[in-house]
């Protein structure tokens, strides 16, 4: 099989998860993979955060393992009952320690998980049940590659114009 050389840093590489590849979930395993792989952050940005019980403990076992763990969720929704099921997990979630934030200025429908510096996962996924088991999605899984600061950036620019959610305040609405 022939080769091609290609300069540049980083490692990029597409993939794809559909109902048809079931039990094997390339999708749910990379974020899975991630989170339990964090050594300073985990920051996540879905339109949908309908997770089940593995995925939150995951998610909540990093940040109590000491993981500044993040999720940027839209204020604004597109469908009211799929926004009432992604903040039905908010108060599992803030007692862990993760911080939330509800993206303000409109419907946020950005998809991306990014770790540390080095990992992240662009595409259609959302951080939900659908994209991990029913629906055929794809995915970029981006190592090493100087883009990530910019990615980090937006991420940091998203939380600027977000409304953090406190526990507090959220067991007092």
């Amino acid at each position: 099989m022939p080769t091609t050389h290609v300069d540049g840093i980083g490692f990029y590489l597409p993939f794809a998860d559909s109902p048809v590849n079931n039990p094997n979930n390339p999708a749910e395993e990379s974020y899975t993979q991630i989170i339990a792989g964090a050594q300073q952050y985990v920051y996540i940005t879905t339109p949908y955060l309908v997770i089940d019980n593995s995925m939150k403990d995951t998610l909540c076992m990093a940040a109590q393992g000491g993981i500044d763990v993040r999720i940027v969720t839209p204020k604004k929704w597109d469908h009211s009952y799929t926004h009432m099921v992604t903040q039905s997990n908010y108060k599992d979630l803030l007692t862990a320690g993760i911080r939330i934030y509800e993206y303000t200025p409109g419907f946020i429908h950005s998809k991306i998980i990014l770790s540390d510096d080095d990992n992240c996962i662009t595409g259609s996924i959302n951080m939900d049940y659908r994209s991990f088991f029913l629906d055929f999605e794809n995915g970029v899984w981006i190592c090493g590659a100087p883009v990530l600061q910019d990615i980090k950036t937006d991420i940091m620019d998203l939380f600027a114009i977000s409304e953090e959610i406190k526990l507090e305040e959220w067991i007092k609405r």
